[in-house]
């Protein structure tokens, strides 16, 4: 029923955030939710899921993580709590990697996932996430991104910040008038310093 919800967010839990869109405050359960900020404005990507016991609203910070989260959630034996701690628990471009790699025994390391139900995703989503794990692959989303800046995003994810983090401050860095990759990599760790 919707796609995304745009708004401030006003409240930040460790499972969920609530979006205010117009007055109203709605609770999107999130796997990332310390990815927003109380205040700031944002695009919140839905995927409402409706049970016996309730409605509930999940939300994403791009198109492409509602997409893994539903194609977590075609695979039998996957719920949407067990897609969400799945989708927690790791940056989404390694856990489309390891699906795609077939790595069974690395699947089993999720909360409430045990050798069956992580050979079971292999078998439901291995060949499913090409176009996935490749968009992942390029910072820029498709767009023409400079040599410096892919190189300083691909430094900044050697020093240990996840795809994640470094996807969230991409657009920010894109926006910096800067020449060089070291100029760009100080922007970006200035930004993934900021609280």
């Amino acid at each position: 029923m919707y796609e995304y919800f745009e708004g401030v967010i006003t409240v930040v839990t460790p499972s969920y955030v609530v979006v205010d869109v117009g007055g109203v405050g709605y609770k999107v359960y999130s796997p990332t939710p310390f990815a927003y900020t109380q205040g700031q404005k944002a695009k919140v990507f839905i995927e409402q899921v409706v049970r016996d016991t309730g409605i509930t609203l999940y939300g994403f910070q791009s198109q492409d993580d509602k997409g893994l989260f539903l194609k977590l959630l075609s695979v039998s034996g996957i719920g949407p709590k067990s897609a969400m701690a799945i989708m927690a628990a790791e940056d989404s471009n390694s856990l489309a990697e390891a699906i795609e790699q077939g790595k069974v025994k690395y699947l089993t390391r999720f909360p409430g996932v045990g050798k069956k139900t992580a050979s079971q995703i292999v078998l439901d989503l291995k060949g499913k996430l090409g176009d996935y794990v490749a968009r992942l692959d390029r910072p820029d989303n498709g767009e023409n991104v400079p040599p410096a800046l892919n190189d300083a995003l691909l430094a900044l994810i050697a020093l240990g910040y996840t795809q994640k983090e470094v996807d969230r401050i991409t657009p920010k860095l894109e926006k910096v008038a800067a020449n060089t990759a070291d100029q760009y990599i100080k922007k970006g760790l200035a930004l993934l310093l900021k609280k």
